[in-house]
């Protein structure tokens, strides 16, 4: 387990595949995931709809279907009705590049 911030964000960019957690803020804003997530470190981002996102990378699994993996992960962000047909997660349509920055905020926080 990574024991202080900067290992924490190394880990977190390789499980995401190289993805920048610096650049997930807006992003989350962008495509609306505060208004249904909770989501540390994220002002407003209080919402009820969806689970909250805090502790992902100690998490077995993702939303309960797949195995936390960042591929499964950055892949879920993206497309969530592959993994579970009858979520309500939509598509965002947030592209892979942007999922992996997500990813590994979400890992690293």
């Amino acid at each position: 387990m990574a024991k202080n911030s900067e290992e924490r964000r190394e880990a977190a960019r390789v499980l995401a595949g190289g993805g920048d957690p610096s650049r997930a803020p807006p992003i989350f804003r962008r495509y609306g995931c505060t208004g249904c997530h909770q989501i540390p470190g994220i002002p407003g981002a209080d919402g009820q709809v969806g689970g909250a996102l805090s502790g992902l990378q100690q998490r077995v699994y993702i939303a309960g279907v797949v195995n936390n993996t960042g591929d499964n992960l950055v892949h879920w962000i993206v497309s969530p009705q592959d993994f579970s047909p009858r979520s309500a997660m939509p598509r965002t349509g947030i592209s892979e590049a942007e999922a992996r920055d997500v990813a590994a905020y979400l890992y690293t926080h």
